[in-house]
């Protein structure tokens, strides 16, 4: 059995400016119910999961949780190896990242999120809390970031301010953060399966918002393909007209759901913590997509008797999370 080396693991540094905020809808966000800070945290894990998972825990609600944004800030490694280390976060249950729809109609878009917990979580826990309310409510709650003092200048010299323009992005916004949405990308292979209605990129971005309201009535995007593609005329002059009309006219009912009182409107999407893919959390176990899970597994370094340590831990956790 592994020796527990809480000293081996080198300090989180505390920055010296105060850490960068993340844009609207993006950034860390804590789960409830976490057990106290204690000195002994993150023991079993390597040193520099424990580095990383120090430094992450500190950090205040809203902080940016960007690779290359925790890079700038922890020198000692670099964004290929804060990568790997969020992935086995992940994997050791402290972290998930996720995405949620907001807005209504025409105005709908995606707020990012990266829910932290010091309390490793199990799997089945991820995805209980992810359907829940609370879940949806705190990746769309925004944190504004605070103002910072623009630099005073001569007031012979001084030129007048450009016209500011929202971003739509945080350009410091992990990669994750630009895949397009499901809507988005079910429009885009229209193309792949029936040649007459290949769609261009502004076309598939102008009805990103009708086909997200099919897939947010609870229908797959399989059936939105099935639905705009069935029984198309022999030649399409128009595929953008067509498949406007088709999402407007074939637009499915609304079905209400006898547990309508305790279940949330919007459910959140969990993302593959490595790559970015989207997906329902029980289909993203650990966090990582089946692709990212085996090169995670295969990529990990040996440890034998630290890693059966965590695992061991972890198994004991399970166990103690499940209901009486």
């Amino acid at each position: 059995m592994a020796t527990q080396q809480p000293s081996s693991a080198l300090p989180a540094p505390a920055p010296a400016d105060p850490y960068p905020m993340a844009k609207p809808g993006y950034g860390k966000r804590s789960t409830p119910d976490q057990q106290p800070r204690t000195r002994n945290d993150f023991t079993l894990l390597p040193t520099r999961e424990r580095y990383v998972a120090g430094f992450v825990d500190h950090l205040p609600d809203g902080a940016a949780m960007s690779v290359k944004q925790l890079a700038k800030q922890l020198p000692l490694y670099g964004q290929q190896a804060i990568s790997t280390a969020l992935n086995a976060l992940s994997v050791a249950g402290h972290l998930r990242r996720v995405r949620c729809s907001v807005g209504a109609g025409d105005e709908t878009r995606w707020v990012f999120r990266t829910f932290w917990s010091r309390t490793a979580r199990d799997n089945e826990w991820w995805s209980t809390y992810l359907a829940t309310e609370k879940a949806v409510q705190a990746t769309q709650a925004v944190s504004p970031a605070p103002a910072r003092p623009a630099p005073e200048a001569p007031a012979a010299r001084q030129a007048p301010e450009p016209n500011p323009v929202p971003p739509q992005r945080a350009p410091d916004q992990d990669p994750a953060a630009d895949l397009p949405s499901p809507a988005y990308l079910a429009l885009a292979r229209l193309g792949h399966q029936d040649h007459r209605l290949a769609l261009s990129a502004d076309d598939c971005a102008a009805l990103e918002a009708r086909a997200a309201e099919w897939l947010g009535r609870g229908v797959s995007v399989d059936y939105l393909t099935s639905a705009l593609t069935a029984g198309l005329p022999t030649t399409v002059d128009h595929p953008a007209g067509l498949v406007r009309r088709r999402l407007t006219d074939k637009l499915p009912p609304q079905l209400p759901t006898p547990t309508t009182a305790n279940t949330p409107t919007r459910r959140v999407l969990m993302e593959c913590t490595d790559c970015g893919r989207p997906g329902q959390p029980e289909n993203l176990p650990d966090g990582l997509c089946r692709p990212c899970r085996t090169a995670h597994t295969a990529e990990a370094p040996v440890q034998p008797a630290e890693v059966a340590d965590v695992k061991a831990r972890m198994a004991n956790l399970r166990d103690l999370l499940k209901p009486v």
